[in-house]
């Protein structure tokens, strides 16, 4: 089982700013590693690379396209890209590149989406993306990370720089709940379960781990047991976590900060109606676009709240008993 910090609370380190220090720490231990951006460089926290290796940084502008097909001719010489853009446009916008020039090709190539979902807050519809998790699994052999924390970045980055092929890594630029203490192992591909219970299973990634955390505390307080996974990469998923919570919970409710189809709902869902079939409940967007608002604003706007988990949970286990 995953272990908790003590007290959890909103980080002191933006997840920006952790992430780019993961960064520098491999990119000195490996001399190929380049960062490539679309001119995010201060918004994404990528600047201090710049500064420690000014030779390994390279802005294109507003230009993500081009970017992209720049990282897939510097993997093609064997260095290691990582490109940097807001998730809208790290892989919808550039969707067939990613395809075609970086995995068609099998290369190396690393992508990083900033602010999706509601993170993207004041930005608003134009740069909020629902939508990339269920474009990037569709990209044959790639592989999709979303942290719930800072304290995953180590292990996130580390295993993207040492691993080939297209990777996409899912992160909040700014401060979120910090749910594990330093330290915590983390092993890419497989689910870490932060409570355990026999009820229902709510299995969450990115941002909504916290809220996973807290409606299992909801539903405790009304004689419910709850599961809590953090399947921090959904492709590959952890069938194995999954078919599990099927077996022992018989209930399942997923919850991300990204459209109800397409993305952690419907990737658990096909595991389920593959091997063990049980009540699901999906909580995610709904057939909407994004708006501008602060993010607690938009998580309850879209339903992305513990509350909304802990309903869907009681209606998940009613399902079961029928």
């Amino acid at each position: 089982m995953g272990r908790l910090t003590d007290g959890i609370s909103l980080d002191k380190t933006e997840m920006r700013a952790a992430y780019c220090a993961a960064l520098i720490g491999e990119a000195r231990k490996n001399d190929k590693i380049v960062v490539v951006d679309a001119d995010v460089r201060h918004s994404v926290g990528t600047e201090p690379f710049y500064k420690e290796f000014p030779e390994r940084g390279i802005n294109c502008g507003i230009m993500e396209a081009q970017a992209i097909g720049m990282s897939a001719g510097m993997s093609e010489t064997g260095m290691v890209p990582f490109f940097h853009a807001f998730g809208v446009f790290a892989t919808r916008r550039v969707f067939d590149q990613i395809f075609l020039s970086c995995a068609y090709q099998d290369l190396n190539v690393k992508i990083i989406g900033a602010d999706p979902g509601v993170t993207a807050a004041s930005n608003g519809g134009t740069h909020m993306p629902f939508e990339d998790i269920g474009l990037m699994r569709l990209v044959p052999g790639a592989v999709i990370i979303e942290p719930a924390d800072a304290s995953m970045y180590p292990a996130a980055v580390g295993y993207m720089a040492r691993n080939y092929g297209v990777h996409y890594l899912r992160t909040s630029r700014r401060k979120t709940m910090r749910i594990y203490p330093d330290g915590a192992e983390f092993v890419i591909g497989k689910a870490n379960m932060l409570a355990d219970g026999s009820d229902v299973c709510l299995i969450a990634s990115g941002i909504m781990v916290y809220e996973a955390l807290r409606a299992a505390e909801m539903l405790e307080a009304k004689g419910f047991s709850a599961r809590v996974l953090d399947m921090h990469t959904i492709k590959p998923v952890d069938r194995d976590a999954i078919v599990a919570a099927a077996r022992d919970c018989g209930a399942i409710v997923t919850a991300e900060n990204h459209n109800a189809t397409g993305g952690l709902g419907s990737a658990v869902s096909e595991v389920l109606v593959e091997t063990l079939p049980v009540p699901l409940e999906r909580v995610g967007v709904k057939e909407s676009f994004g708006e501008v608002g602060t993010q607690d604003y938009l998580q309850k706007r879209f339903g992305l709240t513990a509350e909304n988990i802990a309903a869907a949970a009681e209606k998940c286990i009613a399902r079961k008993r029928v």
